[in-house]
């Protein structure tokens, strides 16, 4: 690189990188301002700078100077180019594509996402393990977080779930303190089947999400493209009359569904840590656009109050012979994001993102969720993470709300910031039904009680969806005893006993496999080497 001295008024001499012909057209650079392209290098308020990766200096060898603005905007911007990572769905992927209405369910909800077959709203999906950090590989053992974010004309409506029907808690207050069992022992860093086990032997409502979790399909699915997403709340739809009912989401893969064993997973672990990511990139890349076919359950207040499960604890799925699922629309993702950072991990999806024809049910979970979601991103991105391109709605908005760190749009104007009589905003109501709600409230005030009825759908699973799937129950019992074996035995002996109550046989093979796994692991560890005392130690 060749430089050209230039005169300081300060009396130094400043060394930049000398412009010549050949230093332009290698660079796309142009002496006249009119001339420049789109592509000349700019600081980021617009400054042409002809060579981004010098340092201005006093004298061809001195120190750099202060006044290199460049030089110290980059490396400002440098230290900041991290945002906290989500505490959970902290590793993910995604992509752009429609939704197309395919059936009627105008009877139900006035959401205009619904409003006629043939209906089409552009949509971001992104796809994530829970419980792992953002270097976690995609094979981990972990439920998928599935979060649909709709542009609709009504504003943004996220859907967020899971590739699992359920999950492990219907409290919210065992919400941190589970998570925290998912993540990193406190003293050791590292990841802790003995905080793992102790925490779910202790709260046996759980079962039912473990024994999906420890499947092959469940636990470790194939790549994003090959695993279903569901709503483990319960939502309520609204209709034009005002009339209301509760319903479940179910997104089914028009790929087919497709799991990878515990050896699969951990090979896959080393070798290609990112193959979900990359399979979901790499498909629509070549044009092969995954799609997934929406169904709903839906009751009535009526069928709720009479529902031998509780409508609102997630814990339980409604049988698809008690309430069956219809067929609503498919969603196609067509198109991978320009830039990652910008359009995914920017992406802030929450359950209290709704619009008019889906409401919030009284689920205990999903109430706190409607807080967390949205503060969580407050912290992560901002107090206008709204303002954010990707989380921006089509509509424009009109509310109270103003100012705030990085507002970037033109701050709703003139409107006024308080209820105005000169300019009013129109608001929707509509009435409650009193006498269900008083219902609500007695169902949803007590349910931490662990029943017998508790175990009713993990033994059906146990049962009727890994015994009739050759060699399911085997890996589920060897996907279970490797990783509970390594936890200390006073755990292994109670987790035992719930999986008892869920089946005797599974029990007792679970604790069968597992203790040899456990001793077999004991066996094989060396002996702990006695190191030579030290040169200044007395022998």
């Amino acid at each position: 690189m060749a430089f050209t001295k230039v005169p300081s008024s300060h009396g130094f001499r400043i060394c930049f990188p000398k412009v010549t012909p050949s230093f332009i057209a290698k660079r796309n650079f142009s002496l006249s301002a009119k001339k420049m392209s789109q592509n000349v290098y700019r600081t980021n308020t617009g400054c042409p700078i002809f060579n981004p990766l010098a340092s201005a200096r006093i004298g061809k060898g001195g120190p750099v100077l202060l006044q290199d603005f460049h030089l110290i905007d980059i490396f400002q911007h440098f230290d900041r180019e991290r945002i906290p990572e989500r505490v959970v769905h902290a590793k993910g992927s995604g992509a752009h594509g429609v939704f197309e209405c395919t059936k009627d369910i105008t009877q139900y909800t006035k959401h205009t996402m619904f409003s006629k077959v043939g209906k089409k709203t552009p949509m971001l999906a992104r796809f994530s393990t829970v419980g792992g950090e953002r270097g976690t590989p995609d094979s981990a053992r972990d439920p998928r977080g599935f979060a649909l974010k709709f542009y609709t004309e009504d504003g943004i409506f996220d859907m967020v779930g899971n590739n699992t029907p359920t999950f492990f808690i219907r409290d919210p207050a065992k919400f941190p303190v589970f998570i925290h069992t998912q993540k990193r022992n406190p003293q050791t860093d590292m990841k802790d089947p003995t905080m793992f086990w102790d925490y779910l032997s202790q709260n046996e409502e759980s079962m039912h999400q473990v024994m999906i979790l420890f499947s092959d399909r469940g636990g470790t699915p194939y790549g994003y493209r090959f695993m279903n997403g569901f709503s483990s709340h319960t939502y309520k739809f609204v209709n034009e009359k005002g009339d209301f009912y509760y319903c479940k989401w179910h997104f089914v893969s028009d790929q087919g569904t497709k799991g990878l064993t515990d050896e699969q997973a951990k090979s896959l672990d080393g070798s290609n840590p990112d193959h979900a990511r990359k399979d979901l990139f790499d498909a629509i890349e070549r044009g092969d656009y995954p799609s997934w076919t929406l169904y709903v359950q839906v009751m009535t207040p009526e069928e709720a109050e009479k529902y031998r499960y509780n409508i609102f604890d997630l814990t339980k799925v409604w049988p698809h012979k008690d309430v069956p699922m219809q067929e609503v629309g498919r969603f196609t993702l067509n198109q991978n994001p320009k830039n990652f950072f910008a359009e995914i991990e920017q992406a802030a999806f929450a359950p209290s993102h709704m619009v008019p024809g889906i409401e919030i049910s009284a689920d205990p979970v999903l109430q706190v969720r409607t807080f967390s979601y949205p503060d969580t991103h407050r912290h992560r991105l901002g107090a206008n993470f709204e303002q954010i391109p990707v989380n921006s709605p089509k509509c424009p908005v009109f509310n109270y709300s103003r100012d705030g760190p990085m507002n970037v749009t033109d701050n709703q104007g003139s409107m006024p910031n308080y209820p105005s009589s000169l300019q009013p905003l129109a608001k929707e109501y509509h009435e409650p039904n009193e006498k269900h709600e008083k219902w609500v409230g007695q169902v949803t005030y007590h349910m931490d009680e662990v029943t017998d009825i508790d175990f009713e759908q993990p033994r059906a699973f146990w049962e009727r969806v890994l015994g009739k799937q050759p060699g399911q129950q085997d890996n589920f019992v060897n996907n279970v005893a490797g990783h509970l074996s390594g936890a200390v035995p006073e755990v292994r002996e109670r987790q035992y006993k719930v999986f008892s109550r869920v089946h005797v046989d599974l029990g007792q093979r679970v604790r069968e496999a597992t203790e040899k796994v456990a001793k077999q692991v004991a066996e094989s560890e060396s002996p702990a080497i006695q190191p030579e005392p030290h040169m200044f130690q007395a022998n």
